[in-house]
């Protein structure tokens, strides 16, 4: 195997015998196979889109392809290998019907070969053994590193704008636009000698597609559950069953807080589930009691401990340890071997383990809280007041402290960094990064607390909406405002919106803890050069140099 995709590579170049996440090499392999398949199929689907031929369906494969492939999502070599049939099987249909519409509409038709033809193995173990032809090593050897890295930048946006697209569809928010751009892109990375120019024209152009994701997220989130409004999440237990929810997807916390009014099961938040909190629609279930735990990469401890079932939603999954084996369960596209599945949102099983196990015994008489729900509406409907801040010098700057958390040392570089900020700025904050800091006081400062819990790494289209109001009400650019932006990574998602702020002409934002295996020195060259991009260094320096 050979994975470079995530903040965790081994050795900081990637993993070869097992992903430091928990991934097998088998189902390295057919997570390769799964997105050159996806490319076989987005082969067609272009050709065919181009005939006036179209199929929700096509467009659905691909994305949850994607999604299923993002760094701590699904772990079952199972599932992934049945994933690939049912996408060859599309990518066939999509091939006939691209032929049939060549047929009626008199044109001759194209033949792009590579994934859109391969003849794919139906057992799974032959199966995992054909994933070589997916090989990225492979395509270093023919192509170079430079452009492979720049290939595989664009594949890893395109894998965040999937899995943020998925959440959008689940609410109902779609756009034909971006599922003809997956297939554009996919289709033009089959492409055997890209240039450096195209490679990085397309990485811009998925820069500017997932703003329109993170757009139609936004518009799904708030037109369901209601904007987000400042709220104090408890911390602490309160005595009875529970549940606890983990990962991203605010429709299954929604069902289940449904499926359980009435049993006296209490329901906390895990992670990135913490911002929900804040949504008025699911903070009215009064079973909602809490957020229990912090970050994704410390459930192994956070799980065991929890006395009753947990639920995960989306990416985030790290191996079950055998003390939660039996009340752990995934859901949507999550899976991990021998774990439970809930299929079609009926949670009655974790209901059910909720029940069988002990619940907290007592409530917390030191109860303890955190602040969520700073969306950009809450944040610009106190703009003026902002601005004014600003202008009297009482506000000097905001620091945007956002990205994902993870258990690669150095990360306490965040925390010593949005501690140490004088108190004449705003820190703002998004995804579980702020798990390094949340629960620190930071005060107040011109009304408004000093630390912003924006949402999750999801809701980054509310900072890039607040930043460019800002822009727009001091009559500058967004490089021109009192702003900096100091990015943690972990994963894909990660990837497109750096994309999507670079897209912007976003400058000088600092990334960390490490820079990503897939960027070679060429890239990041290109990346410093035209857009500013800066490696966290020392707290000290970087501190100076963002309140200087």
């Amino acid at each position: 195997m050979f994975c470079f995709q995530c903040e965790q590579a081994a050795k900081g170049t990637g993993c070869t015998i097992v992903g430091v996440c928990g991934k097998t090499p088998e189902t390295a392999a057919l997570q390769d196979l799964l997105v050159y398949s996806a490319k076989g199929l987005s082969q067609w689907a272009v050709r065919a889109r181009s005939l006036g031929v179209t199929d929700h369906a096509w467009d659905v494969a691909v994305m949850e392809a994607l999604f299923t492939t993002v760094t701590n999502v699904n772990f079952d070599p199972a599932s992934v290998a049945q994933r690939i049939w049912n996408v060859v099987d599309l990518r066939d249909a999509a091939k006939a019907a691209y032929l049939a519409a060549c047929a009626a509409q008199g044109k001759t038709p194209d033949a792009p070969g590579g994934p859109a033809d391969l003849v794919v193995e139906r057992e799974q173990q032959a199966l995992s053994a054909q994933a070589a032809v997916a090989s990225i090593e492979d395509r270093m050897d023919h192509l170079g590193e430079d452009i492979v890295g720049l290939q595989e930048m664009l594949t890893y946006g395109l894998k965040g704008m999937a899995a943020y697209a998925d959440h959008a569809m689940v609410l109902g928010q779609e756009d034909d636009v971006v599922y003809a751009y997956l297939h554009e892109a996919l289709d033009f990375l089959c492409d055997p000698s890209p240039t450096v120019e195209a490679l990085l024209a397309q990485n811009m152009r998925c820069g500017e597609i997932n703003l329109r994701v993170l757009e139609l997220l936004d518009s799904a989130n708030t037109g369901a559950y209601g904007h987000p409004v400042p709220t104090s999440v408890r911390t602490t237990p309160v005595a009875g069953k529970c549940i606890l929810v983990s990962g991203h997807d605010l429709k299954d916390l929604e069902v289940l807080l449904q499926q359980t009014e009435g049993t006296g099961i209490n329901i906390y938040t895990h992670g990135e589930m913490l911002p929900a909190h804040g949504y008025p629609e699911l903070n009215k279930y009064p079973h909602l009691v809490g957020h229990y735990g912090g970050a994704w990469q410390l459930q192994w401890g956070e799980f065991g401990q929890f006395p009753g079932s947990i639920v995960m939603t989306t990416n985030c999954i790290q191996e079950p340890m055998d003390s939660y084996a039996d009340r752990i369960f995934t859901c949507g596209l999550v899976a991990w071997p021998g774990i439970g599945h809930i299929a079609g949102r009926d949670f009655a099983p974790a209901i059910a383990a909720a029940q069988a196990a002990a619940g907290f015994g007592a409530t917390d008489p030191d109860e303890k809280a955190v602040m969520v729900g700073f969306g950009h509406n809450t944040v610009l409907g106190v703009a003026p007041a902002v601005i004014d801040a600003v202008k009297a010098g009482v506000l000097k700057r905001f620091v945007l402290i956002g990205g994902c958390d993870g258990a690669k040392p150095g990360r306490n570089y965040f925390t010593e960094l949005a501690t140490g900020l004088p108190q004449d700025t705003v820190v703002l904050t998004l995804g579980c990064g702020k798990f390094r800091f949340n629960k620190q006081e930071f005060g107040t400062l011109g009304g408004l607390p000093r630390l912003l819990d924006m949402g999750q790494c999801n809701d980054a289209y509310s900072a890039i909406k607040v930043a460019v109001a800002l822009a727009e009400a001091f009559g500058c650019g967004v490089n021109d405002l009192p702003l900096s932006l100091v990015l943690s990574w972990y994963e894909q998602k990660a990837c497109c919106i750096l994309l999507s702020l670079l897209y912007l002409g976003i400058k000088n934002i600092r990334i960390g803890p490490s820079l990503p295996a897939f960027a070679t020195p060429a890239i990041l060259d290109v990346l410093v050069n035209q857009f500013g991009l800066l490696p966290t260094g020392t707290v000290e320096k970087d501190m100076a140099a963002i309140i200087g």
